[in-house]
């Protein structure tokens, strides 16, 4: 038996925000939406995902890049995106925090970090050409 799918469930304190910030800012599909008598979900669609391990050392290498320190916690969200710098001020207007960036990483991508309500942090890259 094999995974299927890869779901990242975040618990968020303005829903109606996020789901601002992610569906309508970054463009992310609505697959399948509910409330309940406890509460809402929606499920938006990101395409394909992928778990990305690193260690300790290569995180604070990664944050050095992007950033110039070590500023992210265990769980960071990147998102490939088509133009990383437009998209970074659309959802920055939506409400996310810019950390940094854009920045030409030494892997041929142009990255921006964002930090979105709650302190989550984003990274949208695109390759460059």
């Amino acid at each position: 038996m094999t995974a299927q799918e890869l779901r990242l469930v975040l618990t968020v304190e303005d829903f109606d925000a996020a789901l601002a910030l992610f569906r309508d800012a970054l463009g992310l599909e609505e697959v399948d939406a509910w409330q309940a008598q406890a509460g809402r979900i929606a499920i938006l669609g990101a395409g394909r995902a992928t778990l990305e391990l690193v260690d300790e050392a290569q995180a604070e290498a990664i944050d050095e890049i992007e950033v110039g320190r070590r500023v992210a916690g265990p769980v960071r969200v990147a998102f490939e995106v088509d133009d990383s710098a437009a998209l970074a001020d659309r959802l920055a207007a939506a409400g996310a925090e810019l950390v940094a960036g854009p920045v030409e990483t030494p892997w041929g991508d142009l990255n921006v970090r964002l930090s979105i309500p709650g302190g989550l942090q984003l990274t949208l890259f695109s390759p460059v050409d």
